[in-house]
């Protein structure tokens, strides 16, 4: 009998007294999210996880460029799609601030050629900048898309002013419009008597450091930045200035920007370098119009997507999709977390972003 317990007890001895595995640290966890994703020798991304000024996890993985074979890296410019929008936003309330705009003001104050009046009566600069104008998007960029390869923001926004109606009255509700930005971008200039693209980068980029960071204005960049690419039948094909119609289209996703500068971005709105705190702290707030009808709560601040923390944080958001380019910019500003992926080809990004903050609050940066 003892024979054989003896073996057993050996066994078991192995088992329970063996050394533990080593317990995962928060930057393997994040490794393992994203290697899964990508590969060296294709189109990739860049991920960046911040706490206050500590870097927690920065990686690059895959190509920039397909032909020249360039590695992407932090300083790669990205075309960062609708994550364009803020920068356009928080041009609009640096004129509110001066006094030079009002965010009430109707649209027909801006633009004289609406084919229904009555319209740009009833839109406002608020509505535009929280998706809840009611304005159709009747571009015809599948009909005509040889035109909306090069149309720039008036091009975009001109169809705009030929709407008989309204899909709802402005305020009741929400729906995600990216002629809205186009029209914004214009009001900028009307109002600056200058380029919104030299605006935004007087007044947000240079106080920020940004100087690489550009802004579509036509074809340019036309070097110097990453290629966005789509997966056709296990081909890869570029896909972003003349390849995507309204790419030209630039107030609603036409900035271009790097993860380095991103944080240079982040830094000058937590400490208020280029306009207010109380400003910031109000493109932080949700909008919600006094005759919202929708049977759901809104969501959106002025442009940014707002959600919160099991804890109760506010969660400060946008996406950025726009040809090839997949792009994430999500800041938790009481925590100090700002987590952001540029990528130059489609990616799980919302299951990336989910596991990404699970990792968050287990390891406590949440907290």
């Amino acid at each position: 009998m003892k024979q054989i317990l003896l073996p057993i007890l050996i066994i078991f001895l192995l088992v329970h007294c063996s050394p533990k595995e080593k317990a995962l640290t928060f930057s393997d966890e994040i490794e393992n999210i994203f290697s899964k994703e990508f590969n060296a020798e294709e189109p990739g991304a860049c991920v960046l996880i911040l706490k206050g000024d500590s870097t927690l996890f920065l990686k690059s993985y895959g190509l920039a460029d397909l032909v020249t074979k360039e590695p992407i890296s932090p300083k790669t410019l990205f075309n960062l799609g609708s994550i364009s929008k803020p920068f356009v936003a928080y041009g609009i309330l640096m004129l509110r601030n001066e006094g030079k705009l009002s965010l009430d003001d109707p649209i027909s104050k801006y633009f004289l050629g609406f084919k229904n009046k009555s319209i740009a009566e009833s839109v406002t600069i608020r509505h535009l900048l929280t998706h809840t104008s009611g304005l159709p998007d009747i571009r015809k960029t599948r009909e005509d898309s040889v035109f909306y390869l090069t149309a720039k923001d008036a091009e975009n926004w001109a169809p705009i002013m030929l709407a008989d109606s309204l899909v709802f009255n402005p305020g009741e509700q929400y729906e995600y419009s990216n002629p809205a930005f186009n029209a914004l971008a214009l009001i900028i200039e009307q109002v600056s008597e200058t380029k919104w693209q030299k605006f935004i980068e007087e007044r947000i980029f240079m106080p920020a450091g940004m100087v690489k960071s550009t802004i579509t204005d036509g074809p340019h960049p036309e070097t110097g930045v990453s290629h966005g690419y789509v997966k056709v039948s296990d081909q890869w094909h570029e896909k972003d200035f003349g390849e995507e119609p309204t790419f030209a289209a630039a107030g609603n996703g036409g900035v271009w920007s790097s993860v380095d500068e991103l944080i240079l971005y982040e830094r000058t709105m937590r400490h208020a370098v280029f306009t207010s705190h109380e400003t910031i702290a109000e493109s932080h707030q949700v909008v919600k119009p006094k005759n919202w009808k929708a049977d759901y709560e809104p969501f959106i601040g002025l442009s940014w997507f707002i959600e919160a923390t099991k804890a109760g944080d506010k969660i400060v958001a946008h996406t950025g999709t726009q040809g090839g380019f997949y792009c994430h910019y999500v800041s938790v500003p009481a925590k100090g977390i700002l987590y952001v992926v540029l990528a130059n080809r489609y990616y799980e990004r919302e299951s990336r972003y989910e596991q990404v903050f699970t990792a968050l609050e287990k390891h406590g940066f949440l907290n």
